[in-house]
């Protein structure tokens, strides 16, 4: 994605799109392992954190194994599911129990970590979700890199709340997330025609809440949001059978 012109690229960013220039070219194979974090940081002349942030990103994208104490592997690019609007009404329906359940997990636990995020957030950790919902609104139109960053957004929300095992809870669902998120907001935007721009505002409304410290609000909002997503898969499913 080319974003000259639009705004700087954080070093994060850079650092993630030449990793994924590496997967694509066939330099880094599945089952490889990359460089530590340390090494990777003197390779690129960024800090630990910056690596770290880019390696998270690719990770939501389904293209990287991290595993706590035993490095960083390069898995195989995730098959692109069937656009649910494209599924028969028996595929539809394995489809949407596990959905279902996914989106079950994610009631409970982002909804507790939107609250407490809202108590804990740091001045650094609130740049980073305004910087990812600015990314949003200059991409518009560009549903992978959308989906990319709805991932990024919740895991930067997960993180805020300080607690190292709900970010780790976050951190094992990312790729089993970044599935859901894609099924969700294909369904979001099929049955009711809804735009980039509206699921735009719900995270903003959530970022908001949480900026001010509002844990009821932010919580209620991030509830709101995930609700809404099963109300459409209830709706569809009824539909099927």
């Amino acid at each position: 994605m080319d974003t000259s012109g639009q705004r700087p690229l954080k070093n994060s960013e850079w650092v993630a799109q030449d990793v994924l220039k590496q997967l694509e070219a066939g330099e880094l194979a599945p089952g490889d392992r990359l460089p530590s974090v340390v090494d990777l940081a003197s390779q690129y002349g960024v800090g630990r954190s910056t690596i770290r942030e880019a390696l998270s990103a690719i990770k939501a994208m389904g293209r990287l194994d991290i595993r706590q104490g035993g490095g960083t592997f390069v898995k195989a690019a995730p098959t692109e599911p069937t656009h649910p609007a494209q599924l028969q009404p028996e595929d539809w329906l394995h489809r949407s129990r596990s959905l279902l359940h996914i989106l079950e997990v994610r009631q409970v636990l982002e909804t507790g970590a939107a609250m407490l995020a809202a108590a804990n957030r740091t001045t650094a950790q609130l740049e980073e979700m305004l910087h990812t919902l600015r990314a949003m609104e200059q991409e518009l139109g560009n549903e992978q890199f959308g989906e990319q960053a709805d991932v990024r957004f919740h895991l930067q929300i997960a993180a805020a709340t300080g607690n190292p095992v709900i970010i780790d809870l976050m951190g094992s669902l990312s790729d089993r997330l970044h599935e859901s998120m894609k099924d969700t907001r294909a369904l979001w935007f099929y049955s009711e025609r809804s735009t980039s721009e509206r699921l735009l505002r719900e995270h903003t409304a959530i970022y908001e809440a949480i900026a001010s410290g509002d844990g009821g609000e932010a919580s209620r909002l991030m509830g709101l949001h995930i609700a809404k997503v099963k109300q459409v898969l209830d709706e569809k499913g009824a539909a099927a059978t």
